[in-house]
C-alpha cells in the first residue's frame, strides 16, 4: 500500500466525518501536526472530540478549530493558554474531561496497546477520582482508568521512509509516538521523507505498521512563549 501523500488534503480524504474522535500529538506548540489541523479547519468536520496534551493557542494548533467550533469536546491535560478555550468552557460551549499529563499519556499507551483499563494513584482523593473504580493493592488505593483509542491519530515526527517508520527529534517526541498507536488510522506529517533502508532500525520510534498515510509538510514551529535573559551591562 503506497503511504506517501503530497498534502493534508489528499491524506485525510475519506477519513473524515462529524462526531469523530482524534488524538492530535504535541505538547504546547512543540511537534504538533500543523498542516493536517490546517486541513481539518478547512475540511469543514466538526463535532469533534479532541484527545490531545492541550489545545494549542488562540490563533495556532487546535485553537483554530476552537475558533471555527468545530471541537465539541476536549480530552486534555492543559489548556492555560488558551483564552477561547477559556471562554466556551466557561459558557458551557464545550466538553471538556481533565486528566492527569502522565495519566493521559498512559491511557493513549494503554489504548495503543490494546490494554482496556489499569489501576493508577494518581488522583486518589480529588475530583478526578469521582465515579471510578477504586480497588486496593498492597494496602494503597488506586483508581482505574481507561485505554483511548481514537478513529483517527494525527502526528508530527521528524522523519520518515515509505513505509511509514517514524523517527521524532528531541522535545517533539512527546505524546505523538503513543497517539500513533492508538489511532484506528494514523496520518504523520514529517519534516523528511528518506529511502526505504536509510533508517536505523535501532532509532525507528514508530513502526510503520502503525502508520497508513505520511505528508511531507513545512512547519512554521511557532514559540508559545517567547523569553529571553536580559543583557547584563558590561
Amino acid at each position: 500500500m503506497k503511504k506517501i501523500h503530497q498534502d493534508a488534503n489528499s491524506a485525510l480524504d475519506g477519513l473524515l466525518f462529524d462526531g469523530m474522535t482524534i488524538m492530535a500529538g504535541g505538547f504546547g506548540l512543540c511537534g504538533i501536526p500543523e498542516n493536517l489541523i490546517h486541513a481539518l479547519r478547512d475540511s469543514g468536520v466538526k463535532y469533534l472530540t479532541f484527545i490531545s496534551n492541550n489545545a494549542g493557542v488562540d490563533d495556532f494548533g487546535l485553537g483554530l478549530l476552537l475558533q471555527t467550533r468545530q471541537i465539541k469536546k476536549m480530552i486534555s491535560s492543559y489548556v492555560g493558554e488558551n483564552k477561547e478555550f477559556e471562554r466556551q468552557y466557561l459558557a458551557e460551549e464545550l466538553e471538556l474531561e481533565f486528566n492527569p499529563q502522565g495519566t493521559l499519556a498512559e491511557r493513549c499507551r494503554a489504548g495503543g496497546a490494546g490494554i482496556p483499563a489499569f489501576y493508577t494513584k494518581t488522583g486518589v482523593g480529588t475530583l478526578i477520582a469521582e465515579g471510578k473504580e477504586h480497588k486496593e493493592f498492597n494496602g494503597e488505593t488506586y483508581i482505574m482508568e481507561t485505554g483511548l483509542v481514537a478513529d483517527l491519530s494525527i502526528v508530527k515526527a521528524w522523519k520518515a521512509d515509505e513505509q511509514g517508520n517514524l523517527v521524532y527529534r528531541k522535545t517533539a517526541r512527546n505524546f505523538n509516538p503513543m497517539m500513533a498507536t492508538a489511532g484506528n488510522v494514523t496520518v504523520a506529517e514529517v519534516e523528511e521523507i528518506v529511502p526505504l533502508g536509510s533508517l536505523d532500525p535501532d532509532n525507528i520510534h514508530t513502526p510503520g505498521i502503525f502508520v497508513q498515510r505520511v505528508i511531507p509538510g513545512k512547519q512554521e514551529k511557532r514559540i508559545e512563549n517567547r523569553t529571553i535573559r536580559q543583557r547584563e551591562n558590561a
